[in-house]
């Protein structure tokens, strides 16, 4: 795998639900094309040309001595670090990104900070021997393997995602679902009551709609579908007492945006 150093590593997060993050990846070999934020940023700083640069990526080799260095000016102000928000911390193909990231995990949980964990990959069993602290979660917008396959062409299947997520949250670790990007139906199944009722065991779930898609702009009424998908979420995890985040820009009643941090 290439690899390559960066000169900082550990920085303050613009994203809602966020407080620090870690992205010790350049590039995801996942290629998820509605399109990737990511891979438009990346391409757009210059940090990629291509996208078949895009997926194949290349690891931050000195990460743990970035961290040794920043951790102990930070530690006072970090409440969670997340891996990942501009790539993705397990890639099957390649295990080098896990390896890298459980060294991660470790190093930040050794100043009793915990790890807040997303992916479109799997979620490999040696997670179990991290600490309690920290949170668990996948990617999840779609059951259906034929919308897989056009926009998130190199992850890992639905099946064995939800199935590494259970695995870990029968271990005593907390889980979460990010239902982000959600599509319109227009691009394909979106039934978001199946994809509820094959989490039902997390602790918390994000819900957020789609942008930068012109698909999106062509289905009638996509407001209201997605206030009616906030509605069935914020209403699932009541039932279910399970905590729920509606991203900004997601649910619009009346003009005003409705989102935010529910139970």
């Amino acid at each position: 795998m290439d690899q390559t150093t960066r000169k900082s590593l550990l920085y303050k997060t613009d994203v809602e639900y966020g407080d620090y993050t870690v992205n010790h990846v350049t590039g995801c070999s996942h290629g998820c094309l509605f399109p990737c934020y990511a891979f438009n940023m990346a391409k757009r700083f210059g940090h990629v040309k291509t996208y078949a640069d895009w997926i194949k990526p290349k690891l931050v080799s000195n990460s743990i001595e970035l961290l040794d260095k920043e951790l102990p000016k930070l530690k006072g102000k970090i409440k969670s670090v997340q891996l990942c928000f501009t790539t993705d911390p397990f890639m099957d193909d390649y295990p080098e990104v896990g390896e890298m990231t459980l060294k991660i995990i470790n190093r930040i949980n050794q100043d009793n900070i915990m790890c807040r964990i997303l992916t479109k990959g799997t979620l490999p069993e040696y997670l179990q021997t991290t600490k309690k602290i920290n949170e668990y979660g996948i990617t999840l917008v779609s059951l259906d393997d034929s919308f897989k396959k056009q926009y998130e062409p190199l992850s890992t299947s639905y099946k064995e995602r939800v199935n590494a997520l259970k695995a870990l949250h029968d271990k005593g670790y907390k889980t979460w679902v990010s239902i982000e990007p959600f599509p319109t139906p227009n691009m394909g199944k979106t039934a978001i009551e199946d994809i509820l009722k094959k989490i039902n065991f997390v602790d918390y779930i994000v819900f957020g709609r789609l942008h930068y898609n012109k698909i999106v702009g062509k289905y009638k009424d996509y407001q209201e579908f997605y206030n009616s998908c906030a509605k069935k979420v914020i209403s699932f995890c009541m039932t279910n007492k399970i905590k729920c985040h509606i991203k900004t820009g997601t649910y619009i009643v009346e003009g005003k945006d409705s989102g935010g941090d529910f139970f």
